[in-house]
């Protein structure tokens, strides 16, 4: 029998949980991780009103239930408390790690750490319910925000800061958050890139959803894309339709009587943060154009946009994981067709899939040839990995090291609480947003 450890039960862990119970029939998968709950971004990094990409859950549930897959969750590898990953190479004949990308990229400006300036997964994770996020009162006495970056999570925190209770209620969004977005007194939204619409990074799908909210005018202005000296015609489908888009609207008359607005912006790149009382109020920009070689320049003007909220949404970026390498340059497991590389030699044993192989790059379904590959190179090992009976069990040795894993059970006993507490609050399912919540769930009712 072959003993694997999947660290990670986001998309690229099940996908690789999947390829080995289909590819080895004598093959068995613990799944773990860190918190008592699967799925990982799909479950804490789905916007809540995102409900047809929340139901891929149901997917990849259908792997965590496998006869030869078993979901070990609260165990922590590496780190303060966490098991050292030199011991899970002892309880496992290989051990895969898909532990994503963890934090952001940061600006790198003057200001950036003022009060009021966060994240983009940071406030992700609040609405998410994500158990180590903090009510960081986001959005107190909060008129005007600007979102730095024009990515598809750009998108979603914009779409999320005027959506109105009416239309989040019958999502799993936890109460708390309900009540604060249901709350705001927050008017306008300034999405900012410091490049062209041709060059934005969202998809046309997610682009619309922002013409649709309800009460809420969509502002472009026409002199930002006239600065963009891309053809519409010559371009992929993709970027040449979010231009038709933006041109849309564009040309339409604002809607006067709308309780809020969202402007989008090109050509704008942060230089600073500045600060009123203590707190961010104001983003400063500088122009930006193409400097004819694929790139942009500044122009040295600039331009002060008044926020007292600032999310910074620039991409992901993986952190180092005790006991692994870690190239700083890329955020990413230096790796050979997934095998994890220490001093440039391949380490048989050690593997890495989803982005913090790659870097986080693609959609969802990009982590299925990802896990693949990863998987075809442990299987091609397994003659120098074996398949001796290891000598302890490794629930056993995680109880004897003072870590008790929730159980599948456990992480059904939560869904039941979940559905338990919307019921009560008149909801469909609301998340429980704590460690305490979810523990206790996990632990009681299993």
């Amino acid at each position: 029998m072959l003993r694997v450890a999947v660290v990670g039960s986001g998309p690229s862990g099940c996908y690789t949980a999947q390829s080995l119970v289909q590819r080895d029939p004598e093959v068995r998968v613990d799944v773990l991780d860190r918190l008592p709950c699967p799925y990982g971004l799909v479950r804490y990094g789905v916007a809540p009103d995102h409900e047809k990409i929340k139901s891929l859950q149901g997917s990849l549930r259908t792997v965590l239930e496998h006869e030869r897959v078993r979901f070990l969750g609260g165990v922590r590898v590496g780190g303060p408390g966490g098991l050292p990953a030199r011991r899970l190479r002892e309880l496992y004949h290989a051990v895969v790690y898909c532990v994503g990308a963890a934090t952001d990229r940061r600006l790198g400006i003057p200001g950036e750490d003022l009060a009021g300036s966060w994240s983009a997964t940071e406030f992700v994770s609040w609405y998410s319910a994500h158990p180590d996020a903090a009510d960081a009162g986001f959005l107190r006495g909060v008129r005007t925000a600007v979102v730095i970056g024009v990515g598809n999570v750009a998108v979603d925190v914009t779409r999320m800061l005027v959506r109105g209770a009416a239309e989040l209620r019958p999502t799993d969004i936890p109460q708390a958050a309900l009540d604060t977005l249901a709350a705001s007194g927050l008017t306008e939204v300034q999405m900012v890139g410091r490049r062209g619409p041709a060059q934005a990074r969202f998809t046309t799908k997610e682009l619309r959803e922002l013409g649709g909210l309800p009460d809420t005018d969509v502002i472009v202005d026409k002199a930002e894309l006239a600065l963009d000296p891309a053809d519409p015609g010559a371009l992929p489908t993709g970027p040449r339709r979010n231009v038709e888009v933006l041109r849309d609207w564009a040309a339409r008359p604002p809607a006067v009587a709308a309780a809020r607005r969202i402007r989008l912006r090109f050509f704008l790149r942060p230089v600073e943060l500045l600060a009123d009382g203590g707190r961010v109020g104001a983003v400063r920009f500088e122009r930006t154009a193409p400097d004819g070689t694929g790139g942009m320049t500044g122009t040295g003007r600039y331009e002060d946009v008044p926020a007292q909220l600032v999310l910074r949404s620039v991409g992901y970026r993986g952190v180092p994981l005790e006991g692994l390498p870690f190239d700083p340059a890329s955020g990413t497991v230096p790796h050979q067709e997934g095998r994890v590389l220490r001093d440039g030699v391949p380490c048989p044993g050690e593997y890495v899939a989803g982005w913090i192989k790659r870097g986080p790059t693609g959609v969802i379904g990009t982590n299925r040839p990802c896990a693949k590959e990863t998987v075809t190179s442990l299987l091609a090992d397994v003659p120098a990995l074996g398949r001796a009976v290891l000598p302890e069990e490794p629930v056993a040795a995680l109880r004897a090291a003072g870590v008790e894993p929730v159980p599948w059970d456990g992480w059904l006993a939560i869904e039941r609480a979940e559905t338990e507490l919307g019921a009560r609050l008149g909801r469909g399912v609301v998340k429980l947003s704590d460690w305490d919540a979810l523990l206790g769930a996990a632990r009681v009712l299993s």
